[in-house]
């Protein structure tokens, strides 16, 4: 008898999971409180009622997270669509027909600085790139191939006139960069070596302002990596042609999101005029 109700029991939390009741629901909510409640005073059901039920809450709770997470997105478009896309046919339209930015924008992937939000960036106007640390890595078609497709197909077939590398505060990137031993261990599988593209700025650092903390350290060393970028970008020939030809420009950014400060420096490339003896 006693094997019989257990093995009711196992089977009733198992059809209360196959049908997935929303959290928060009141027949799910007390289903599993009187389970827990039959748990509690039927000493003698084994083990194995017990972590079924606990297996199938979290369940349950996995599922009303993942609907929660949809629903944003969902809400999100919502919103976009109607305040914006359905506010603005001219635009959109616009957009339909090919897009013509002014901008290309070198950005860090965290989440706390989306420099179209930051920037106010309307669509069309900016084709961003976003990676760790919002580097810029030297030309070479064996290596880093995506971002630098992304500043051929800028430079060359969108005709951007500035590109435009923004570094920020509490980069989690250059605090790796700063942080990483380099001695020939690694400890991730991608990450050091991406950032390593701004070792030039950890050496400067290091050799201009080793006795400060390593938070200063960081915060110096997030506008100097910027300055390395720019420095990478001359490493491009189509970069180099638009600068001489003066139809492209390369600026420097830096976004305090703590203080709310954004700082914004322009990189000065001339030729120099040549000297006959």
């Amino acid at each position: 008898m006693k094997g019989e109700r257990e093995q009711k029991l196992i089977s009733n939390v198992e059809t209360s999971s196959t049908k997935k009741e929303t959290m928060g629901d009141p027949s799910y909510e007390e289903a599993i409180e009187a389970l827990k409640k039959l748990l509690n005073e039927k000493g003698e059901l084994k083990s194995a009622a017990t972590a079924k039920v606990e297996q199938v809450t979290a369940e349950l709770k996995t599922a009303a997270s993942s609907d929660e997470s949809v629903d944003r997105l969902k809400q999100g478009f919502i919103y976009f669509k109607t305040e914006k896309y359905e506010k603005n046919p001219a635009l959109y339209g616009e957009l339909a027909k090919g897009q013509s930015p002014t901008y290309m924008i070198v950005a860090c992937s965290d989440s706390r600085v989306c420099p179209s939000h930051v920037l106010n960036i309307q669509p069309g106007e900016a084709f961003v790139v976003r990676n760790v640390a919002n580097m810029v890595p030297p030309y070479d078609q064996n290596k880093y191939s995506g971002t630098g497709s992304a500043i051929e197909y800028a430079v060359l077939h969108l005709k951007v006139k500035e590109i435009v590398v923004i570094g920020h505060s509490a980069c989690g990137g250059i605090k790796g960069l700063m942080s990483f031993p380099y001695d020939g261990t690694t400890s991730t599988d991608f990450i050091e070596d991406w950032v390593k593209i701004g070792m030039p700025a950890r050496k400067k650092v290091h050799a201009e302002n080793r006795g400060e903390p390593l938070g200063l350290q960081c915060t110096f060393c997030e506008k100097e990596a910027v300055n390395v970028s720019l420095g990478n970008l001359l490493s491009y020939p189509f970069v180099r042609n638009g600068l001489v030809n003066n139809t492209l420009t390369l600026r420097g950014g830096y976004y305090d999101f703590i203080k709310g400060n954004f700082q914004l420096w322009t990189i000065d490339f001339q030729l120099s005029s040549s000297l006959a003896l």
